[in-house]
């Protein structure tokens, strides 16, 4: 506000004083223009002019050349008329009786000799004149000098730029007046963002903004909100992750501790307990290394793509998830065709869903594995008959350390999240069709060609 402020009042002085001077010049330029007709009209009588009472030709004789050109004369309020025969003053013609006062200053003008131009500073305004030498036959005559209060033109100039600046000023109070009711008005919701965004703490990201109209501030307050959105989401996320994961690691160092406090001396009770610990710290183990490979799921190192032949990855997952547990274990389709993708972590994710499976379903229950490959997307899927998932567990289970309901308590909750991240970070998605008593159906439905950011070195 203060900047605009500032070009606007710049503006409007150096308009003012451009316009001055424009104005001073064009005044000069009509001053020096009525002075010029009078000298042309004398030289024209002097010339060729004829007498209006005789109408003959005025000869030599100046007195009668002047006493016509002072009678057809009729000086404005700004002009006189000064005549002299030989050098000696003759007769005069004024507009303002004050410029009387200027035949004393002007009597040396009655004897040039030359076209003469010039200015003379009054003791009351700057006057311009010229003064030119009335010739017959050779012989110089006498002279007129005509005269024009430059001065007044000038001070005309001004007192009009006067009134222009007191009214542009008037004009430029109001405009900034008005202008700062309006900025205080337009940027309040700005205002308010900054007090909000001072007032919220980790600990309270509840408050928002309200939001009124489509302009800017409008869409940035929607936005700020949006990210107070985000904000509580990660921050109850993460609250909800360190709790999680600290009940997580605290129970099996609990058992730890509890079994090493009252480990006693008999041989079976130590070997009992040194395969319980051992069982403990595997789980830990398990449980950190989860949490490191969710971690590397937002590093851009996370996935190293290769061409992957879907066929043959198929076969490969068939063999591996046939060996956790004895299932009625079928392959339901094979797609053929590339895929630019991680092996690894293809295979880590479908290795999960198929201990997953396993661990929800009995010895002999139908576990299916299949790929397929149409429309530019590969999709792999492993399906089971196990006791399948509630409506209200489905979106949750694939959270950070959750559950279903009937779940069973030696997992981490961290397996789905971990398929979720390797789809997602493929630009792929993970997909859930199940229903109680029916089974569940994991799909991973991924571009054969992935982003151009995640295939970049």
């Amino acid at each position: 506000m203060a900047a605009l402020v500032v070009l606007l009042v710049l503006s409007e002085v150096v308009s003012i004083v451009a316009e001055r001077q424009i104005l001073r010049a064009r005044a000069e330029e009509r001053v020096d223009g009525d002075l010029t007709r009078e000298v042309e009209e004398l030289r024209r009588l002097v010339s060729e002019g004829v007498d209006p009472n005789t109408g003959a030709p005025f000869g030599g004789d100046v007195q009668r050349i002047f006493d016509v050109v002072l009678q057809r004369n009729v000086p404005s309020e700004r002009e006189a008329v000064f005549t002299y025969l030989g050098t000696r003053p003759y007769r005069s013609s004024v507009g303002n009786p004050d410029d009387r006062t200027l035949e004393t200053e002007l009597r040396a003008l009655g004897g040039v000799q030359a076209p003469r131009r010039g200015e003379v500073q009054t003791s009351r305004t700057l006057v311009r004149y010229v003064a030119v030498p009335v010739s017959v036959g050779g012989e110089r005559r006498g002279a007129m000098v005509v005269t024009a209060d430059l001065g007044a033109e000038r001070a005309e100039v001004d007192d009009a730029l006067r009134t222009t600046g007191a009214v542009t000023l008037a004009v430029l109070v109001f405009a900034i007046a008005l202008a700062w009711v309006i900025a205080g008005r337009v940027l309040a919701p700005l205002r308010h963002l900054t007090e909000t965004a001072r007032s919220i703490t980790e600990t309270d990201l509840t408050r928002r903004l309200d939001v009124h109209g489509d302009d800017e501030i409008a869409e940035l307050t929607r936005t700020f909100n949006a990210m107070l959105d985000r904000l509580e989401v990660a921050f109850a996320s993460q609250r909800a992750f360190v709790s999680d994961a600290g009940h997580e690691l605290r129970t099996p160092i609990t058992i730890i501790r509890g079994h090493l406090e009252l480990l006693g001396d008999d041989p079976q009770e130590r070997r009992e307990t040194i395969e319980l610990v051992s069982d403990e710290l595997d789980r830990m183990t398990r449980f950190v290394e989860d949490l490191l490979t969710l971690a590397k799921a937002e590093r851009s190192d996370f996935l190293r793509l290769e061409d992957v032949d879907l066929d043959i990855l198929t076969e490969e997952l068939m063999a591996k998830a046939s060996a956790l547990a004895p299932r009625d274990w079928q392959l339901e389709g094979v797609g053929a065709g590339t895929l630019r993708a991680d092996r690894q972590r293809l295979t880590q994710a479908l290795m999960s869903l198929a201990h997953n499976a396993v661990q929800h379903t009995a010895e002999g229950t139908r576990i299916g594995l299949g790929s397929e490959l149409s429309d530019g997307r590969a999709r792999l899927w492993v399906s089971d008959d196990g006791p399948g998932i509630a409506p209200a567990d489905q979106e949750r289970i694939f959270d950070r350390f959750a559950r279903a309901a009937a779940h069973r308590p030696d997992g981490t909750g961290l397996g789905l999240a971990i398929v979720r991240a390797i789809a997602e970070a493929h630009g792929g998605r993970v997909a859930l069709r199940s229903a109680p008593g029916r089974g569940s159906t994991f799909t991973l439905d991924l571009p054969t060609e992935p982003p151009e950011e995640l295939d970049a070195p």
